[in-house]
């Protein structure tokens, strides 16, 4: 934990002594950036025949992907979500949800799946490995519009492209010197760039708070929670992004702290079902203009009126 604690911060909040290893590690990260950018120059798109638009961002971690593919899904009909479920403890397709209904356990799915899934009750979640194949399935089963979960790197793929650009970013360089996928400027090969407090603004709020809790959650960067925490946070444990939580091992961590209940995010407490433990929650949602909707549409209704 400690190792993963030391890059995680190298990536976001790079300190004096971790410039020995951004700067040893750089001829990995500028190698890794050129095949990447290679493979995007020269990859030829498959149309699927149907209107595809990918949420993804550049950085390993959170950028608010989730948030804004729930966002996005409940403005349009006949809606499928595309993900290929990190951190799930299967493979091969799943299907998630069908309208709401929910399919799978939250293992079957993944985290972020299965919030999508709980949060939209008109729209379908699919995870799978093969994104081409689950999209060949939402077709069949009459999907008008596929959203691809964190789909930047699928360069194969025919479809309108947002990146998500968050503000906590201060070290820019591509894996393993840095969180960035490939390089900085390849946001250019974006559809839309959209950046936070300009484009979209996350609004938090709460359930259930109680005097004494233990934030506890398994999330990319957990310290860019701090500046939303609510008065009463007596501890923070922090697990590895995507774990899953052992309703013991909650229950010993409360009573260590003297706590009155574990505060968690939304993605956290799908992942808690059925758990007899007190849980308050903290909700994300974003406020995206409107604007981004309409530029949306247009690129939908324009790519129906060519069929």
């Amino acid at each position: 934990m400690q190792i993963k604690a030391f890059f995680e911060e190298m990536f976001f909040h790079p300190k004096w002594y971790h410039y020995p290893f951004i700067i040893g590690l750089f001829p990995l990260s500028l190698a890794y950036g050129v095949v990447l950018s290679l493979r995007r120059a020269i990859t030829q798109k498959k149309d699927f025949g149907l209107p595809i638009v990918s949420v993804g961002n550049l950085i390993v971690g959170g950028s608010g992907k989730t948030p804004f593919v729930i966002a996005l899904a409940l403005k349009f009909e006949n809606v499928v979500i595309i993900s290929r479920g990190y951190g799930r403890q299967s493979k091969g397709l799943v299907e998630v949800s069908q309208k709401g209904k929910i399919l799978s356990t939250v293992m079957q799915s993944g985290d972020e799946p299965m919030l999508m899934a709980h949060s939209l009750p008109n729209a379908s979640v699919i995870v799978s490995e093969d994104r081409h194949k689950a999209i060949e399935l939402a077709k069949s089963q009459g999907a008008k519009l596929i959203i691809l979960d964190d789909g930047f790197n699928r360069v194969e793929i025919k479809k309108f492209e947002i990146l998500l650009e968050p503000q906590y970013i201060k070290n820019y360089l591509p894996f393993p010197s840095g969180a960035f996928r490939e390089f900085y400027f390849n946001k250019k090969y974006a559809d839309m760039v959209l950046k936070e407090e300009e484009d979209f603004k996350r609004v938090v709020s709460f359930e259930n708070l109680t005097e004494r809790m233990v934030l506890v959650t398994a999330i990319s960067n957990p310290t860019r929670l701090d500046k939303y925490l609510p008065d009463g946070v007596v501890k923070k444990v922090y697990l590895d992004d995507h774990a899953y939580f052992n309703e013991a091992d909650l229950r010993s961590i409360l009573k260590d702290a003297n706590a009155d209940s574990l505060l968690c995010t939304s993605k956290d407490r799908v992942k808690m079902e059925g758990f007899k433990l007190a849980i308050s929650e903290m909700k994300l949602k974003l406020e995206i203009k409107e604007k981004v909707f309409n530029k949306i549409e247009d690129y939908i209704e324009g790519y129906v009126s060519e069929k």
